[in-house]
């Protein structure tokens, strides 16, 4: 296994300069943001990607001595308006991909909230049969995170379907893989080590995040969260900061054979507000996982 991050947590920083750092600090790979400009997480300049940036960024890697692990692009594929411009961006990613030797594209599922599940998961088959046929003859694989994006549902459900080892069966019966993130099954009282072993064939990336319980909240709120502007009844942070067991999970994922990318990523509001205080995130985050991930 190699240690990495995701760069969309450095959003003014320059490719060049995140992979120098990251480098000298001891990672192995970076999974790259590659949003449509004008956002700011767009590293690699997927929507305007020809020889020049694909020069760039391969030279990039190559004198950092880097792993290009992921091309990443979270965004809602069953928007019901902005959907087939997200899928038209994820076949973007996938000619970048390609060109530059990375193995995956990582995105959401989504989700119509006018929807119900059911015909959420029927226009999920239709949207991503192609992406994954089409992926497929680039020599790419389309991995989906786990994450539950309540943000994106107007009461807080699941906003994107591939949030349980349930969906995950699902969805491995499109083609797609499975960027895992133990935070997520934390928040959803499932035991990371316990949901992740069946499924170790069926990752093809992983992204490490913590989440710490907030004591004394779920009590007020309950489980689904509260319905004011209120935070909740946990927070994410960087490995090693809150109630994941590294120590369990990447001996899990050493014993079921994964051999890829550990990809941190940094959603930690404590450490967050400048360049310096993420760098110093993900710091921590290298120190709780490098001996795990490398030996």
């Amino acid at each position: 296994m190699k240690l990495g991050f995701l760069t969309a947590c450095l959003p003014e920083s320059d490719l060049t300069d995140i992979a120098h750092w990251a480098a000298s600090r001891g990672f192995e790979a970076l999974e790259v943001a590659g949003w449509p400009s004008p956002d700011d997480r767009n590293h690699i300049r997927v929507d305007r990607f020809d020889d020049v940036e694909c020069s760039r960024v391969g030279r990039i890697f190559a004198e950092s001595g880097l792993t290009l692990s992921s091309i990443a692009y979270y965004e809602n594929n069953l928007h019901p308006e902005a959907g087939p411009q997200v899928n038209a961006h994820v076949r973007r990613c996938v000619d970048a991909a390609a060109a530059l030797g990375c193995p995956t594209v990582g995105t959401f599922v989504g989700r119509d909230p006018g929807l119900t599940v059911h015909d959420n998961l029927k226009r999920a088959a239709d949207v991503f049969g192609p992406l994954v046929e089409y992926a497929g003859r680039h020599g790419v694989e389309i991995v989906i995170e786990n994450c539950v994006m309540k943000s994106w549902h107007p009461d807080g459900y699941p906003g994107n379907l591939a949030y349980s080892p349930e969906l995950w069966e699902w969805m491995f019966t499109l083609g797609l893989k499975l960027n895992w993130d133990p935070s997520h099954l934390v928040a959803l009282g499932i035991d990371p080590v316990t949901a992740l072993t069946p499924y170790i064939p069926n990752i093809a990336h992983v992204q490490a995040k913590d989440t710490q319980i907030l004591a004394g909240k779920i009590d007020r709120y309950g489980f689904h969260g509260p319905i004011s502007g209120e935070k909740g009844w946990y927070r994410f942070r960087v490995p090693g900061l809150g109630q994941v067991d590294w120590t369990r999970v990447i001996d899990a994922l050493h014993e079921g054979g994964y051999d890829g990318v550990v990809s941190v990523e940094h959603e930690d509001a404590v450490w967050s507000g400048s360049t310096e205080r993420v760098q110093t995130g993900l710091g921590i985050a290298y120190r709780t996982l490098r001996h795990l991930v490398r030996g």
